[in-house]
């Protein structure tokens, strides 16, 4: 099935060829009625068999860290054991990379295929409390709307509480959210101890993204090895990818994990002679040259690039000068750190003064020396990764592009010379 709409200068299709599992067509919000016609919220007959078949998925978490969902799954449910306080499941829908669209086009238009995931989540670490996190107030009234609807057989015992906060990057990081929810301020916490041995209440807490949640109906419907049928091996099943940039409205694809980047640009509209580099896992990934044109989309893959696919979402960069580009999204980490953590607060501020006056051509050669050596040693000195991201964009601005670098010390950059890109929230794109 293919199925290709556009709203709001938004493209949402499916991969050619490929049985869309997270996408939907007709488009437009998903009722309780039609959803369960399709086969969702089946009985659940066995939790330990659901999550045997989670791990047996190599299903990886779709919010950024792609950290195995049955290695979450499984602490959440032995510390809740252990500590007899039972579990708590935390839905996060709290999008924070404005390059990215996929979570609130879920939450939207699918909301009962969150729902259902959240509900099997819960079964599975026997939890008896859960939230839906997020900041996208039309997100919240598609799952309030889907709630009301709903069947009370539905959702069991599981009483669902919608939590919205307020936007920005550290947002949907899961301490930032299980601070939000137990009363506190939207910004992360030193770790440990992490949500799965205390968070919401003190209790062992799942916070799990969106779109991975909504993975969970389709492997209870069909098991491990049809998940599995799609993607690689280190990379399995299908995944929402957000594509900006290139002068074209934004587009949302589930796609296979592994298809090739060229193949991606087709379905985009791209011609890959035009492409220079891209803008990787949203913003937090940093910059490839055209190398990425020689790259599958998958984990592994893009690791070995020094790069990563992040939440799923890829700006592709033609006529922006990428200097340019890197200078706005860096005075973006600066605007939007939490100002907690005196590394990332100082650290985003100085590699966003040097790179706007690298953009500006008064950068001088030790200005460079220290945004290389910051982008060395800052990593991992903030209580959540928007130090490191911010650092990502710095090595690989340096490290993908020296010959633009080499263009702006002399002010010789045709692209800028033109019309110099500057954005608050750059490629920043609204669901449909």
């Amino acid at each position: 099935m293919e199925t290709t709409t556009t709203a709001s200068a938004v493209t949402v299709a499916v991969w050619p060829g490929c049985e869309p599992r997270l996408l939907r067509d007709p488009p437009g919000r998903e009722g309780f009625a039609s959803y369960r016609e399709s086969g969702g919220y089946r009985r659940l007959e066995s939790a330990d068999d659901l999550l045997n078949d989670v791990e047996r998925s190599g299903l990886l978490g779709r919010g950024g860290a792609a950290y195995p969902l049955a290695v979450k799954l499984l602490a959440v449910r032995d510390n809740g054991r252990r500590g007899g306080s039972g579990a708590v499941v935390v839905a996060n829908g709290e999008e924070g990379e404005p390059a990215s669209i996929k979570d609130r086009w879920l939450l939207r238009n699918r909301p009962h295929l969150v729902l259902d995931g959240l509900r099997l989540a819960a079964a599975i670490v026997s939890a008896d409390q859960v939230y839906v996190y997020m900041s996208d107030l039309e997100s919240a009234r598609s799952v309030e709307s889907a709630l009301n609807d709903i069947d009370s057989s539905a959702l069991g015992d599981v009483s669902v509480d919608i939590r919205v906060v307020d936007p920005g990057y550290v947002a949907g990081e899961e301490t930032a959210a299980v601070r939000a929810l137990n009363g506190g301020p939207v910004k992360p916490t030193d770790k440990p101890p992490r949500p799965f041995q205390q968070g919401v209440g003190g209790r062992p807490t799942l916070v799990s993204n969106v779109e991975t949640l909504a993975n969970l109906p389709y492997l209870q419907r069909h098991g491990a090895t049809a998940f599995r049928a799609q993607g690689t091996a280190l990379s399995p099943g299908t995944f929402l990818m957000t594509i900006t940039g290139a002068g074209r409205p934004a587009g949302l694809y589930e796609v296979p994990h592994g298809v090739a980047f060229p193949d991606l640009l087709a379905l985009h509209g791209v011609s890959p002679g035009q492409v220079k580099g891209a803008l990787m896992g949203g913003y937090f990934a940093g910059l490839l040259n055209r190398t990425v044109l020689d790259a599958t989309m998958d984990h592994e893959t893009l690791r070995g690039l020094g790069s990563g696919l992040g939440a799923g979402a890829v700006t592709v960069l033609t006529d922006d000068c990428v200097v340019a580009v890197a200078a706005s999204v860096l005075a973006y980490f600066d605007r939007e750190n939490a100002g907690q953590c005196g590394s990332c607060f100082n650290g985003t501020a100085a590699m966003a003064a040097v790179a706007a006056a690298l953009r500006d051509g008064v950068a001088t050669d030790e200005d460079l020396v220290r945004l290389r050596r910051w982008s060395v040693v800052l990593p991992g000195r903030g209580a959540c990764a928007t130090l490191d991201a911010a650092c990502n964009v710095a090595a690989s601005l340096l490290d993908q592009f020296p010959h633009a670098v080499e263009r702006h010390r002399d002010n010789s950059c045709a692209a800028c010379q033109a019309e110099v890109f500057h954005a608050r929230r750059p490629y920043e794109v609204e669901p449909a």
